[in-house]
């Protein structure tokens, strides 16, 4: 998973089949009672031992109090949704069994992160020993989508495209305004505490092709700076082991239809990108400093707020995104059958609202963790 042979980068690329989907969902794993992180991850993955499909679904994300769950290969997109419908269940049902209860927003609202513990795996204790209070401030839940881009120098391409897509997203998923207690007056605290800290983390540059992306990579390994590529942890990258391009922008969905709309929506967007390399539409890269002006609208304001059209350097409502990514992806959404729908407020805008009725850190939380429980446990349909 973690190799950096790269001589074998391409060959994995020119073998795998265009646009098979992978969902990867975070949860947290909570005490019931208290809704405190409960640093449970390594009990619950000896109980899913004796689920052969949990045994190869479940894997762990830094802290013990964090849970992933992964679809596998989908054939396309009905097919990845509907394996992760299944683990989702099962997990649902083994973390209850176990007297836990899981949560899906990008932060946990009070939780200390100087009391969690690392889980104990050799890529674990070197994120650790390489980061020191980075990574122990990193207690954050995100989703992220693969899709298989056949050709490494094309993914690397695509990944260039979805530049300026990614703070779209990331407004449109926003769902942490909690962190170290208190309300932070960020729609997505999540992405300042991991993707402001992390190295080689956030919007990557321009590449334009598989070339200047391995002298990068290569660059890195020489200089001693990474041992593996997953150590580059870009919102968007080539995912060496599996051959696809990976989405890793967003925030944890508090709902199942959520998580799924948004994983749909960010799957047609690898999809249209694709597409557009392929047909060769006229592209401009943005300058990485117009692109962060984006992002820190999401961080702050999600869909509160206003994003700027980079094309004609004017803003529109943050909620417009939507729908221009929406407008973007209707080639191929058409094509693919994807159709997501978006509640009228994301999980950021419920959460605020609670807020500003007066509701305590707690009750905000705990209706958060009741719409997980309500939709993931389920099979759900977007």
């Amino acid at each position: 998973m973690t190799s950096l042979d790269l001589d074998a980068v391409a060959g994995t690329f020119a073998e795998v089949r265009d646009l098979t989907v992978g969902v990867e969902e975070e949860f947290s794993i909570l005490d019931p009672d208290t809704h405190d992180l409960a640093p449970r991850f390594e009990e619950l993955r000896a109980a899913a031992d004796a689920d052969e499909l949990l045994r190869e679904s479940i894997t762990g994300e830094l802290i013990s109090s964090e849970i992933e769950i992964i679809s596998g290969i989908g054939e396309d997109m009905d097919d990845a949704l509907a394996r992760q419908r299944e683990r989702r269940r099962r997990l649902f049902a083994l973390a209850a069994a176990g007297g836990a209860t899981l949560g899906a927003t990008g932060t946990h609202p009070w939780a200390d992160y100087r009391t969690q513990p690392i889980i104990d795996t050799e890529h674990y204790r070197r994120v650790e020993r390489d980061l020191k209070y980075v990574a122990w401030r990193n207690n954050t839940f995100s989703l992220h989508v693969h899709v298989g881009v056949r050709d490494i120098d094309r993914a690397v391409r695509v990944c260039d495209r979805l530049r300026p897509v990614l703070p779209l997203l990331l407004a449109i998923s926003a769902n942490s305004p909690y962190l170290d207690g208190r309300d932070s007056g960020l729609q997505s605290a999540r992405t300042q505490s991991f993707t402001r800290s992390f190295p080689r983390c956030g919007i990557p540059d321009a590449f334009g092709g598989w070339r200047a992306y391995r002298e990068y990579i290569d660059f890195l390994c020489r200089t001693g700076s990474i041992v593996e590529f997953t150590q580059v942890w870009w919102s968007v990258r080539p995912h060496f082991s599996f051959g696809t391009v990976e989405v890793r922008i967003c925030d944890a969905q508090s709902t199942a239809s959520e998580s799924e709309a948004l994983a749909s929506l960010m799957a047609a967007c690898i999809a249209q990108a694709a597409r557009d390399v392929d047909e060769g539409v006229r592209f401009t890269d943005p300058a990485p400093r117009l692109i962060e002006e984006n992002l820190w609208r999401a961080i702050r304001y999600g869909l509160d707020g206003r994003l700027i059209d980079l094309e004609q350097a004017c803003e529109y409502p943050a909620r417009e995104a939507i729908e221009r990514l929406c407008a973007w992806t209707a080639p191929v959404r058409a094509e693919l059958a994807i159709d997501p729908a978006f509640p009228e407020r994301n999980g950021a805008q419920r959460q605020r609202q609670l807020i500003e009725a007066g509701a305590s850190r707690e009750e905000v939380f705990a209706a958060a963790i009741e719409e997980t429980r309500a939709t993931y446990a389920q099979e759900v349909r977007v």
